[in-house]
């Protein structure tokens, strides 16, 4: 969902949940008319406007309004309604990110295989349904909308200029592994001096970190991120390539880092579904063709997406959890892909669609973008996030900036991820 998506990912990353009571806006009701109004809070433009007003076609007796926010603000919102008991809408969308905090509330929740949701499993990416079912066999926290899954994207003119093989599919080749995108990293700095492999540090983590089965914590929500070998592996590679200059060093999805990108400062970026917008918004039409994009290392993986929700302080929720039911459809999911918002479905027959197949973004050199995302988000195994997820991973990008300013060395800023880390989850 483009340049809105990638912030909101990024404010993920930042941003806490605290559960708090304080006055909030009432969600919909019954309308003047007689008709029941339903309304649907989300964080970004997800594509509803044309779905909404087919819905209110075939259901004359409800009238739909939508509440967009910015992401933190819908999050934080969110929470406090929660607390309250009051204000939510009928309809919430949760990023991915975000929904460990919730899963702490659940019962605060209308549980949607009351309302048929679980006739839907075996339509969603298998690591999707169980992010929206907590793990459970009998609670469907929400409906999977989209995935973020990942590629990398990079620049062609770049890679030419390295030495290196610009054709996608050999591209992908030079990496199966993340040992081998450093490696190769280095190979291209030798060549290109002036520019960065890599756009930043916390972005290759992030990326790394969100195609393990446990990262932070384990299936008991217990943390393991001072003992969880990858977790140590993953900071420790990261940080290196980031001493030996690999980084731009630049903070993700700042004006420095969109000015980086339309500058062409380096040669490639962990690239989830929704990042193709941000890099084309950022590098502009002067910069068309020069990008492309190639499998990730490791061979998949996933950076955002979210779920619809239905609070229970909604009036209306037999209505409202039949509305997202709709809104994640499958019809519904192909017609947010093929249209503006392009948004990657969460549903295997969608994915499979030859429409979603055979798509291709021009600016990308006419990548074949449905089939390569696609591939991606079949490949990747569920990624378990505790309910303290954020508050373990910030020390850890934190940790790797004070390598990109020169502060620390690897080691001194792995002590210091894990002291923080220790003190947030407190």
């Amino acid at each position: 969902m483009g340049r809105t998506r990638a912030r909101r990912t990024a404010v993920a990353l930042a941003a806490a949940v605290t559960l708090v009571a304080l006055p909030a806006c009432g969600s919909g009701s019954g309308a003047a008319d007689g008709k029941i109004t339903l309304t649907v809070a989300t964080f970004s433009d997800f594509g509803y406007k044309p779905l909404i007003e087919e819905y209110k076609r075939s259901h004359p007796d409800i009238e739909i309004k939508e509440r967009i926010s910015q992401f933190d603000q819908h999050h934080n919102q969110l929470s406090t309604q929660i607390a309250s008991g009051s204000g939510a809408a009928d309809v919430v969308a949760i990023e991915e990110g975000y929904l460990p905090k919730f899963r702490a509330v659940k019962d605060k929740f209308v549980n949607l295989a009351d309302h048929g949701a679980a006739d839907r499993k075996d339509e969603y990416l298998a690591w999707k349904w169980e992010q929206g079912t907590l793990g459970t066999q009998d609670f469907v926290m929400g409906y999977g909308t989209d995935v973020g899954s990942l590629a990398i994207c990079y620049r062609k003119d770049l890679f030419a200029q390295a030495g290196l093989p610009t054709d996608r599919t050999e591209v992908g080749k030079l990496w199966p592994t993340w040992d081998a995108y450093f490696a190769t990293g280095e190979k291209f700095r030798e060549k290109v001096a002036d520019k960065a492999w890599f756009d930043s540090s916390g972005n290759i983590f992030t990326a790394m970190m969100n195609q393990t089965e446990f990262g932070f914590f384990d299936a008991q929500d217990q943390y393991i991120g001072d003992s969880n070998p990858k977790v140590r592996e993953f900071f420790m590679a990261t940080a290196k390539a980031t001493a030996d200059k690999q980084s731009a060093n630049l903070a993700p999805f700042s004006q420095q880092w969109n000015a980086g990108i339309k500058l062409g400062r380096m040669a490639t970026m962990t690239c989830p579904a929704w990042m193709t917008g941000q890099i084309k918004t950022a590098a502009g039409e002067a910069a068309a063709g020069k990008w492309d994009i190639a499998a990730v290392p490791g061979g998949g993986g996933n950076w955002g997406g979210s779920f619809l929700t239905v609070p229970k302080q909604s009036k209306h929720a037999k209505e409202a959890a039949e509305l997202a039911d709709f809104l994640t459809s499958a019809a519904s999911q192909k017609k947010i892909f093929t249209g503006p918002v392009g948004a990657l479905p969460s549903l295997v027959p969608v994915l499979d669609d030859p429409q979603v197949q055979g798509a291709k973004q021009a600016y990308f050199n006419d990548a074949p973008t449905g089939a390569l995302f696609a591939a991606s988000a079949k490949y990747l195994s569920p990624n378990y996030r505790g309910t303290k997820d954020q508050q373990a991973r910030i020390p850890f990008g934190n940790a790797l900036q004070l390598v990109e300013q020169g502060k620390a060395d690897a080691d001194k800023a792995w002590d210091k991820a894990l002291d923080d880390a220790a003190k947030n989850i407190r």
